[in-house]
């Protein structure tokens, strides 16, 4: 078990202040200062700490489904840890409590090895890093990758992308699947939501290079993110990697400080009309619909769900299409019951 406070990665002296080189904020820090994320310290005497080493705000069980990743190992489960602290700032945050390390919270310990026995006792292949930013997570979400690498499961990333190229290549050997939130296409947008759009295009594409498995959540915000030739261009740009990601287009609700209506069912639609103009897998979130994987190649229904849940599977163990054997894009270590 762990305080917390732990020597952190990832950082130089400058003079009597520290550079912080996680993210692209690259905070400059005075002896008792703490960086925009909340997660990382100046201690005058140990250089940068991190805060929430081994420090568990969330914890839950969750379909594979609501991370959202709809195109690996549909229909199973995955034990889903989250800590506090964020890189951003986005007004309409759900879980803006433990981003900004709401002080009331009541925090549990674990340690890397504990990540390994948990999973293993919820029958879970995987493990989610989510509910805030993983990466602010750094030094603990290496160890417990590590760890899960070693006991045969995998990590999965549930992040806005906010890391420097450095610190994400020492943990991409370790990630198997990932979800990205792309939350504008604007540099503007980005800063007014704390980010870094060119740190994020640069995450998406690492990770997709490094063979690991990418979908892409695009939250649709009216007034901050719907101009249609800003989508245009970010569909186009992700049409240009290979393999081209899944994108996820999801219905905003009120939260926090952003309290415009909840983006219409019908501009969620035609924003998806949009997007599949350039990409072949695009799903609407958050609208309670239902949505459909179908073959490339026949035609045929893949995978059928409605919310979370897996109401159709026309897989084989393999991932292929039941009516044509053709090798489907959809990721599949083990379906649960495969011969």
């Amino acid at each position: 078990m762990t305080d917390g406070f732990r020597a952190a990665l990832w950082w130089r002296r400058e003079q009597e202040k520290i550079r912080c080189l996680l993210c692209p904020h690259c905070c400059l820090l005075e002896p008792g200062e703490t960086g925009k994320c909340s997660a990382r310290r100046h201690e005058r005497e140990r250089g940068l700490v991190t805060l929430n080493y081994g420090r568990v705000s969330s914890a839950a069980v969750d379909p594979i489904e609501k991370k959202p990743l709809y195109h690996w190992n549909p229909g199973t489960s995955i034990l889903s840890l989250g800590t506090v602290g964020c890189s951003m700032d986005c007004p309409f945050c759900q879980n803006w409590r433990i981003a900004g390390w709401d002080p009331a919270l009541s925090l549990a310990s674990m340690d890397p090895e504990d990540v390994v026995r948990s999973a293993a006792k919820m029958e879970s292949r995987a493990v989610a890093f989510t509910y805030n930013e993983p990466f602010v997570w750094f030094e603990f979400l290496l160890d417990a990758s590590r760890a899960l690498r070693k006991a045969g499961l995998s990590t999965v990333l549930v992040s806005n992308g906010m890391v420097l190229p450095e610190p994400l290549g020492e943990l991409l050997p370790f990630v198997s699947a990932a979800n990205i939130d792309l939350k504008a296409f604007t540099p503007e947008a980005y800063r007014f939501l704390g980010g870094n759009l060119e740190a994020v295009k640069n995450t998406i594409r690492t990770l997709i290079t490094g063979g690991v498995h990418v979908e892409v959540t695009f939250l649709l915000v009216p007034g901050i993110n719907d101009d249609r030739e800003a989508f245009g261009r970010m569909v186009q740009w992700l049409a240009s990697l290979d393999p081209r990601p899944v994108l996820h287009i999801s219905r905003y609700f009120p939260a926090r400080k952003w309290t415009v209506p909840p983006t219409p069912k019908e501009m969620v639609d035609e924003y998806c009309a949009l997007a599949r103009k350039g990409l072949p897998w695009v799903y609407p979130g958050n609208t309670g619909e239902r949505s459909e994987t179908r073959c490339l190649s026949c035609g045929a229904l893949l995978v059928a769900r409605r919310e979370y849940s897996i109401i159709e599977n026309n897989l084989d163990s393999h991932g292929r299409c039941a009516a044509c054997g053709t090798q489907s894009q959809i990721f599949i270590t083990e379906l649960p019951g495969a011969d």
